[in-house]
């Protein structure tokens, strides 16, 4: 069994448009069947300031970020980046999920981590709606033999997007491809990175699914 914990929005990481709860069970679920004994918790600085004390032998195997900060800097965010970056130089993976690029809004280092970030006043998203994902399919693991499909979801547009990623989808809006699915590593961890997963439809979408599967898979391997 691979053990996960899967960090998901309460308190100060949450808002009243994302339902953290039921997707971070969805995303739970799915882990399960792919053999991962996984945690969910709602304590997000507790929770990721802990991993800079846990001796590496306790430490779990993969970190799922699903969550969000869509306001203000939170009083502990210097110290939850912190404990993650001890987490990360350890090799371990990240994943993080869609509006998690929101949170530490004024920690440089979750920018890093994640290979992109939500700007305030510049990325959006349209309404929600039924959209198509293209999907770069011979790029890599992840989304081997994986083709464009259509999803309900948020559609993010205009994220910054740093250097070093490996973009696996997009989505159109404005004429423009949006990146909303990449790979990458922070120093020896690899990060992955999908803007999809605003609310359970998005988890009905079995290429999304898959995408997921395989992500853990490549993270974890």
């Amino acid at each position: 069994m691979t053990t996960t914990l899967i960090v998901s929005g309460g308190g100060d990481f949450t808002d009243p448009w994302h339902p953290f709860e039921a997707t971070s069970e969805l995303l739970r679920d799915l882990l399960a069947d792919e053999g991962h004994e996984a945690t969910v918790t709602t304590e997000v600085i507790r929770t990721l300031t802990a991993l800079g004390d846990t001796a590496d032998a306790d430490l779990p195997e993969l970190v799922v970020i699903n969550a969000g900060n869509a306001e203000r800097p939170t009083a502990g965010d210097d110290d939850a980046i912190a404990g993650l970056e001890r987490y990360l130089a350890t090799g371990r993976p990240l994943l993080v999920m869609h509006v998690a690029t929101t949170a530490f809004p004024e920690v440089d280092a979750w920018e890093e981590i994640v290979g992109g970030r939500w700007v305030r006043g510049t990325t959006m998203h349209p309404d929600w709606d039924h959209g198509t994902v293209h999907v770069a399919t011979d790029a890599h693991p992840i989304v081997a033999g994986i083709h464009d499909f259509a999803i309900w979801d948020e559609r993010y547009s205009y994220l910054r997007v740093g250097a070093g990623i490996v973009p696996l989808a997009t989505q159109e809006h404005d004429g423009i491809e949006h990146p909303i699915l990449w790979a990458k590593h922070y120093g020896g961890a690899r990060v992955v990175y999908d803007a999809l997963g605003h609310e359970p439809r998005s988890y009905e979408s079995e290429p999304h699914r898959q995408i997921l599967r395989n992500a853990a898979a490549w993270l974890t391997r």
